[in-house]
């Protein structure tokens, strides 16, 4: 018999019986479905942590620093000349004061909130995109400037959407002028990417109880050579500072890369779970050719009495397991597409299925139904064509 002709025949015995049929390939249809939502669920999840670290900027590092006291320690110019030094690693750095507990107040309004104090290179360091004014200059650092730049949802709660630019506010009891207001990056809610403001980091460290700026941040010429960029920092850090319980040095590509390696032990976790539905699919494959053979034992002797061999009643059979198998893998592919698209909008994720996701799908939908059918056709091929024509 032609390959042609099996699957022929395979499709005829699959369409004779559709409710019995459409059973035997339910394990299967859940079992690719469910694969097919998770990895696709899981890229989703992880092209939207690579999206939020890439804001942060994978090609920067953060330096933390302790005051050690007397020459075992470093300040601004000390980093930024360590940068200038080497300009096959960085770009640029700029110091991090954080101001903590900032009341910002305008009017009777105030708001409870942080300020961070930078330089003028930390615009493009972190790829800041402004939606009025502009960013702080040399001159505003240099000179101690009361100017600030505040982002979306502090321009909202104090002075309305649009109305930010050019107005006053006081941080702490300090007045400082609105010089710019930042591109909504979320949705302008408490918490969120919005809520920042940026004053000259000469001013925090004035407004501040301590001299000594704790961290920097710096920038790398490439996310590629981050790691040997963190490297040369190290070892600048330990020439001057010496003992490493003093500073700390990490990055986002190295964050990334660790959320990255514990979303892929999950997704292969979850995919592993979801492939005990193909398991039972097999179990269930296996089962219904065995009935299948013993009605049609009958069927095999004729086939064998007119000259069938062994090798063609096995054949076959597993083609019939894995046609079976086979349908099963493309209902789930295409059932576990949709509903992967679905979950993902729910979930605020772009969900899309994979090429690599649905073809290795199908392949082992396809090669479960010729491992668990070919027992059922060892069987029949090795059937006695007399006892086989006897049987009712």
């Amino acid at each position: 018999m032609t390959l042609k002709k099996s699957f022929g025949l395979a499709f005829s015995n699959l369409m004779f019986d559709k409710m019995r049929s459409l059973l035997t390939m339910l394990g299967i249809i859940i079992g690719v479905g469910a694969v097919i939502i998770l990895i696709s669920l899981m890229d989703g999840m992880m092209g939207m942590m690579t999206d939020q670290f890439s804001k942060l900027g994978t090609d920067t590092i953060t330096v933390s620093v302790q005051d050690r006291g007397g020459s075992r320690t470093i300040d601004e110019n000390d980093m930024y000349t360590f940068v200038d030094q080497n300009p096959e690693f960085f770009k640029a750095v700029s110091p991090s004061v954080m101001v903590a507990s900032a009341k910002v107040k305008v009017g009777r309004d105030d708001l409870s909130t942080s300020a961070t104090g930078v330089d003028e290179s930390y615009c493009s360091i972190k790829q800041l995109e402004l939606e009025q004014g502009r960013f702080l200059q040399f001159v505003d650092v240099e000179k101690k400037q009361k100017v600030c730049v505040i982002g979306t949802y502090i321009e909202k709660e104090m002075f309305g959407r649009g109305n930010g630019l050019g107005q006053k506010l006081k941080i702490n009891g300090d007045t400082f002028s609105v010089i710019g207001v930042l591109t909504e990056e979320g949705d302008s809610t408490s918490g969120g990417q919005d809520e920042v403001i940026y004053i000259p980091y000469t001013t925090a460290v004035s407004m501040s109880n301590s001299s000594f700026i704790s961290s920097y941040t710096v920038q790398t010429n490439s996310v590629d050579i981050v790691d040997d960029a963190m490297t040369k920092v190290k070892q600048f850090l330990a020439n001057k500072i010496g003992d490493s319980d003093y500073y700390n040095v990490t990055s986002i590509k190295q964050i990334m890369d660790m959320a990255s390696t514990m979303t892929s032990t999950m997704s292969t976790l979850l995919v592993c779970i979801a492939g005990i539905s193909l398991l039972v699919g097999g179990i269930g494959i296996m089962n219904i050719m065995l009935v299948s053979v013993t009605e049609r034992t009958r069927e095999i002797g004729i086939r064998k009495s007119l000259g069938a061999k062994s090798r063609d009643i096995k054949s076959q059979f597993v083609i019939e397991a894995a046609t079976v198998s086979g349908v099963g893998g493309l209902i789930g592919i295409v059932v576990g597409s949709i509903l992967a698209v679905l979950f993902g909008r729910l979930l605020g994720l772009t969900a899309l299925p994979s090429l690599t996701a649905i073809g290795v799908s199908f392949g082992v939908s396809v090669g479960i139904g010729i491992m668990f059918g070919y027992l059922p056709a060892k069987n029949a091929a090795n059937l006695n064509p007399i006892d086989a024509l006897r049987h009712e």
